[in-house]
């Protein structure tokens, strides 16, 4: 019975001394205040979002957050779906660009009437 009873408080005082240990019993300072990481927003403001911009964007981590594998794959398709939305305006501002100059001058040869002017002179 007495082994028993030592054995307790032996494991009690262990307990306590490892509570201590870890909580910082002693009479060091305390350790400051980390700062929540947050996401520094890298996206331009005075221009649109281009596929490099979505390329560099990268969040931080967290212990209960994202998985990045999911995140990175979504601004993946997002750059990608950009990239083609940029080429495919630019490709029908060009088309739009060729259809005014090939209209410009045969806007030259039509009247006032919109008919041309071989028409108006018959």
């Amino acid at each position: 019975m007495f082994m028993f009873l030592f054995l307790v408080v032996a494991l009690a005082v262990v307990v306590a001394a490892v509570t201590l240990a870890v909580v910082g019993g002693g009479e060091s300072a305390p350790l400051p205040e980390a700062a929540p990481e947050r996401l520094h927003d890298p996206l331009p403001e005075d221009r649109p979002v281009n596929r490099a911009d979505v390329d560099s964007l990268r969040f931080p981590l967290a212990a209960r957050g994202y998985r990045m594998a999911d995140v990175d794959d979504a601004l993946g398709r997002l750059g990608a779906e950009i990239g083609e939305r940029d080429a495919r305006i630019s490709d029908l501002e060009a088309a739009l660009a060729g259809a005014r100059a090939t209209t410009a001058p045969s806007l030259e040869k039509h009247g006032e009437h919109g008919g041309r002017v071989e028409d108006e002179q018959r």
